[in-house]
C-alpha cells in the first residue's frame, strides 16, 4: 500500500515538475524574442505599411478598399491634434487636374489647419492617391467606395455583359432573358453602371461619415459636401463660422448650410456679406451643402424612399425628400456670395474635353476681382424663397430593384 502511494507521489512530482520547466522555458523565451524585437530600430509612427494600397488586380484593390476604410489612417494627425472646426468631405471621380485645384485652394485657405478633410473615391489609382498623400497642412482622411464599378467590371453593381441593353424593349428583353428585363426604368430604359454609381457613392459616403468614422464620433458640428471640381475661397472657415453663428441666433429651423451658390462672381463684392433662406432646391443648394447630424438622421428616416425614388440624380432625389417623407420642407440658409466656385467643365452630364487650365486661368481673374470683399465682419439675413416642397419631372435610370438593394442596405452595419 505503502509502495503504490509512493508511486503516486513520484508520478505527481514529475508531472508537476514538467510543467514547471515547460513555463519557466516559455516564459524565457518570451523574454529573449522581446529582447531582440527591443533591439530592432523601429520606424517612426504612423508606419507607412498602415496607408498601403495595392493596384495590382481587382481583387487586391476590393482587398486594400476594406482594408483602408476598416484602418482610417489619419493623414497628419500628429501635426494637428486638436479636434476640427470644420469636416469637408470631397467626392472625388477621376478627374484628377481639377482634384489638384482643389487641394491648392485648400492650401490657400485661412486657417487651414483647423480643417478635416475626407476624400471618398470611386476610382482608384496611384495618381490621385499621390495627389492627397501630398497635403502637409491639414488633417486628411482617404475613404474609398466598396461597390465601385472599378471593382466589379463585369458584374453587378458594375455592368454585367448579362444585363439588358439600355435601349431594348421590355417585350424584346423577356425574349433574350438579360438578366434585369423585368426592371426597366420608367422610361422603359435599363439600368446603365456609370450612370447609377454617383448616386451609389452618395448615399454610402453620407452613412459612413456620420456612422463609422471613428474620428468624428462625437463630432456635434456640420459636415460640409463637395466635389473634386470645386474650388474653396480663402475666407472659408471665417464665412462658414459667421453662418454657423447666424443660424442659432436667427434661424434655427434652417436644416441645411449652403455655402456655394452657382452664381458667377459678379456680383460678388455686393453680395459677400448677405445670406438668405428659401426651401432646398437641387439646382441651387447642392454645392458647399452643410449637413448637421440632426438632418442625417431626417435622411436616414427616408432610406427605402431615397433607394427606391427612380431618378439617378441623388440632388433630385434628395429634393423630392424634402416636403414628401420628410414632412416639413427642407430649410436652407445660402450664401448669396459663394465661398465654393464650381471649376468643371466635363462630367457626367457634360461630355466634351476638359480643360482644367482655363478653368484655373477663370479661377485666377475672379480671386483678384473679389479679393477686397473677402472676410466679411458680419453677416445680414433676408427671407427669399418659400419653403416649400417643389415637385419636378423624374429622370429615371433607376429602375433597377438591384440598385435598390444595395442602396438600402447600406445604412447597415456590415
Amino acid at each position: 500500500m505503502r509502495l503504490r502511494l509512493l508511486k503516486k507521489n513520484v508520478v505527481l512530482f514529475l508531472v508537476v515538475s514538467v510543467i514547471l520547466f515547460i513555463l519557466f522555458y516559455s516564459k524565457f523565451m518570451t523574454t529573449k524574442e522581446n529582447d531582440v524585437l527591443d533591439n530592432i530600430p523601429h520606424k517612426s509612427a504612423p508606419d507607412d505599411d498602415t496607408n498601403t494600397f495595392n493596384y495590382g488586380t481587382v481583387l487586391q484593390m476590393r482587398k486594400s478598399v476594406y482594408d483602408s476604410n476598416y484602418r482610417q489612417f489619419i493623414q497628419n494627425a500628429d501635426k494637428f491634434p486638436g479636434d476640427p472646426e470644420v469636416v469637408i468631405v470631397v467626392q472625388v471621380h477621376n478627374r484628377p487636374a481639377y482634384l489638384k485645384m482643389l487641394i491648392q485652394s485648400l492650401e490657400k485657405a485661412s486657417d487651414i489647419g483647423n480643417f478635416f478633410v475626407v476624400f471618398s473615391h470611386d476610382y482608384f489609382s496611384e495618381e490621385i492617391s499621390d495627389l492627397v498623400k501630398g497635403i502637409t497642412f491639414c488633417k486628411v482622411l482617404q475613404i474609398y467606395f466598396p461597390y465601385s464599378t472599378q471593382l466589379y467590371p463585369h458584374e453587378f453593381p458594375g455592368q454585367d455583359q448579362r444585363d439588358c441593353p439600355r435601349d431594348i424593349s421590355k417585350e424584346d428583353a423577356r425574349k433574350t432573358n438579360c438578366l434585369n428585363a423585368e426592371h426597366p426604368d420608367m422610361y422603359g430604359h435599363y439600368r446603365e453602371a456609370s450612370i447609377t454609381q454617383t448616386k451609389h457613392h452618395w448615399w454610402w459616403k453620407l452613412h459612413f461619415v456620420f456612422e463609422r468614422l471613428k474620428v468624428l464620433q462625437g463630432y456635434k458640428g456640420f459636415a460640409i459636401f463637395v466635389e473634386e471640381d470645386n474650388y474653396i475661397l480663402p475666407d472659408f472657415l471665417s464665412f462658414f463660422k459667421s453662418m454657423t453663428t447666424l443660424r442659432k441666433k436667427d434661424c434655427v429651423d434652417c436644416d441645411v448650410l449652403a455655402i456655394g451658390n452657382h452664381d458667377d462672381v459678379s456680383h460678388f463684392v455686393e453680395l459677400s456679406t448677405m445670406t438668405e433662406t428659401s426651401g432646398w432646391m437641387s439646382t441651387k443648394h447642392n454645392i458647399g451643402m452643410g449637413i448637421s447630424r440632426e438632418l442625417y438622421y431626417k435622411l436616414m428616416g427616408c432610406n427605402n424612399e431615397f433607394c427606391t425614388y427612380d431618378d439617378y440624380n441623388w440632388d433630385w432625389t434628395l429634393q423630392n425628400l424634402s416636403g414628401t417623407c420628410i414632412k416639413k420642407p427642407l430649410k436652407v440658409l445660402v450664401a448669396r456670395g459663394t465661398r465654393v466656385l464650381h471649376t468643371g467643365d466635363c462630367g457626367l452630364h457634360q461630355k466634351e474635353a476638359c480643360n482644367s487650365e482655363a478653368a484655373q486661368q477663370k479661377v485666377n481673374i475672379a480671386l483678384e476681382k473679389i479679393k477686397p470683399a473677402l472676410f466679411p465682419q458680419k453677416l445680414t439675413l433676408t427671407n427669399h424663397g418659400s419653403v416649400e416642397h417643389k415637385p419636378h419631372m423624374r429622370n429615371g435610370g433607376w429602375g433597377d430593384v438591384r440598385d435598390h438593394t444595395l442602396c438600402i442596405n447600406y445604412a447597415a452595419r456590415l
